[in-house]
This record gives structure tokens, sequence and C-alpha cells, in this order.
């Protein structure tokens, strides 16, 4: 956890907030291919990747489970569904 809180850390102060409050409620509820997924994102420049949180761009379809969750920064904790660990 600590080597992903690290990798969000970011040139933008926004684009901080949106990611430490991401891994502050999600997460930790992400299946490994939702943290997969939350790692290539962060392989994106800090625009876009903005962009992407902000909702000023779309992302590939592949992604837009975890960007969804990072949209809803401040919203309700994220429900079952591509990305989110399941119950057993």
């Amino acid at each position: 956890m600590d080597r992903v809180r690290w990798r969000c850390r970011r040139g933008l102060l926004e684009l901080d907030l949106v990611l430490k409050d991401f891994l502050e409620r999600c997460y930790d509820g992400l299946d490994a291919e939702g943290r997969r997924l939350f790692a290539e994102l962060l392989e994106q420049p800090d625009n876009d990747l903005l962009d992407l949180a902000m909702g000023r761009a779309e992302p590939p379809l592949r992604y837009r489970a975890v960007v969804a969750m990072l949209r809803g920064a401040g919203g309700p904790e994220p429900t079952e569904g591509v990305g989110t660990a399941r119950a057993a």
C-alpha cells in the first residue's frame, strides 16, 4: 500500500486530493484486477488523469469502473461489481 500511496503523489494538488480520497475510501475494496487497472491509470500524465477523474474525459471501457469510483470521491462506498471485492 505504501508504494501505491507514493505513486498517488502527483504534481497537481487537485489530483492529489482525489487520489488520496480514493485510497482511503475505495482501494482496500478493490480486487486484484481493480488494483492492476488502478496502477495502469497511475501511469497516465497528471493532466490526463485529472481530466478522467473530473469527468472532462471519458475513460476506455476497461477503466470505467475504477474511474467511476475516482469520480465518486466523497460519495458512497463502492458496490460490488467489476474491480471490487466480492463477499464470500
